[in-house]
């Protein structure tokens, strides 16, 4: 049955190839995040550890909202780390930093995360889809709460 919720084809797709990128970026922080819980060390382990699996829990949690959203505009979801891997824009960490480092990157990723989720509002305002502005505008304060909390550590 033909989708008919007053967003045009061309917008639920523009919509949705922005979503695609802040899905990308959301699992890649979320893949980094609980690797960087699974590998913490020294001195903040015990603070760290904790928060970073509050932080990954959250991402994977966000990650379904947003595939889930994609789907409500009937645009299918990136699902594979290949297609993450080309519309993230969060560098991949192959190895193990000291916490500071860790906690520098996870900064960068969430900020990065906050630019890519504004472009979803952009384009969900100028379509008119509210769920999507909002969803985005959620994603953004979670963000940016994450970034000042880890940025608070590096003082």
């Amino acid at each position: 049955m033909a989708i008919d919720i007053g967003i045009t084809k061309k917008d639920r797709e523009s919509i949705a190839r922005n979503l695609s990128k802040l899905l990308a970026d959301t699992y890649s922080l979320y893949l980094k995040t609980h690797g960087f819980h699974w590998n913490i060390t020294g001195p903040m382990f015990n603070t760290l550890h904790l928060m970073f699996e509050t932080q990954y829990n959250e991402l994977w949690i966000a990650a379904d909202a947003l595939a889930e959203r994609m789907r409500a505009l009937d645009v299918y979801a990136p699902g594979s780390y290949t297609q993450f891997g080309k519309l993230t824009s969060i560098p991949e960490e192959t190895g193990v930093p000291d916490w500071k480092a860790m906690v520098r990157q996870l900064v960068d990723g969430h900020e990065t995360a906050t630019r890519t989720a504004r472009e979803v509002f952009k384009a969900a305002d100028q379509a008119d889809d509210q769920p999507t502005a909002d969803l985005a505008t959620q994603r953004m304060q979670e963000h940016e709460k994450t970034a000042w909390m880890l940025r608070s550590l590096l003082r």
